[in-house]
């Protein structure tokens, strides 16, 4: 790793939502150019989505929390994160004043290496036009170059999830798409037909995929265990609106309230569907059970 105390960087910048397979293309690309060019490498992102100062009741749906993140991100090989304040000064921000002030003055970035959709500054254009300003401020502007096999974005990754599909959106993130909360209280009827859940309360912002039921693996402590997940109004039960997300464990005897868990998907089951008694709910479950475990033995 380079040294912190070099005053010239070759850096990237986003918000990273997910820190996805493209994200890591494009670090990595940053990180081999800053060793070439004998400089250290630096990623810069926001603390916030700037749509959350743009317009004040906007609630991201996002991949990853701010937490989730920063430990993704400080789990590459970069040398250093910088992450900005996203204000409502920032945003007015033109491109080449965000380079001049912030890039040039105060982060010291000698080679900007740009996404090939990245766009920063209130009046961002062209490739070409960052260049030219990157002339103008003493910054080498370049392309990163995309992943060959296909197109991968955050915006790709949530239209997956909001169909179901967890397995192909684990394929363009790198990983397993993981919900995390503290158990809450819930309704408390699974535990009188043979699968106790643990209600889950997660963020606002982080996006649920669709309803239905996934197979999962759930972090607990330092523990693991398989189980299935159920996303959804508890439609046999007559919840109404409210969506519930709602965790099976197997194998697992003891109080989970108040526990945080983490609950990686890795496959989707089936959509939600009413059932014509808590019987038939039962058989279901009992179903798809024995279809998780068998998913997540492969």
């Amino acid at each position: 790793m380079h040294s912190l105390m070099k005053k010239r960087y070759v850096a990237t910048i986003g918000f990273f939502d997910g820190v996805h397979r493209g994200h890591q293309c494009l670090v990595s690309q940053v990180c081999e150019l800053a060793h070439r060019l004998e400089c250290a490498s630096m990623l810069i992102t926001f603390d916030r989505h700037p749509r959350q100062v743009l317009h004040a009741d906007y609630v991201p749906q996002l991949l990853s929390t701010s937490e989730e993140k920063m430990r993704l991100l400080k789990a590459t090989e970069i040398d250093k994160l910088e992450v900005l304040p996203f204000t409502e000064e920032l945003s007015k921000f033109t491109a080449l004043k965000f380079m001049q002030e912030v890039l040039c003055a105060q982060l010291h970035v000698q080679t900007l290496v740009m996404g090939y959709d990245h766009r920063f500054g209130c009046d961002g254009g062209t490739l070409q036009e960052y260049v030219q300003w990157g002339k103008q401020t003493g910054i080498d502007v370049v392309l990163a170059h995309e992943l060959e096999e296909e197109k991968v974005s955050s915006s790709v990754i949530r239209r997956y999830l909001q169909l179901g599909d967890v397995k192909q959106a684990n394929h363009l993130l790198g990983y397993e798409y993981s919900l995390q909360g503290k158990v809450i209280s819930g309704h408390k009827v699974g535990r009188h037909i043979g699968f106790p859940t643990a209600n889950i309360a997660v963020q606002k912002e982080k996006l649920l995929p669709a309803c239905g039921v996934y197979a999962i693996r759930v972090k607990l402590d330092e523990s693991f265990y398989d189980g299935m997940l159920c996303i959804g109004h508890r439609p046999t039960l007559s919840n109404g609106d409210e969506l519930s997300v709602e965790a099976n464990l197997f194998d697992f005897c003891g109080d989970l309230y108040g526990k945080e868990l983490v609950l990686s998907l890795v496959d989707r089951l089936r959509d939600e569907q009413p059932f014509s008694s808590l019987q038939a709910l039962q058989e279901q479950l009992e179903q798809d059970a024995v279809r998780a475990r068998e998913v997540l033995r492969r």
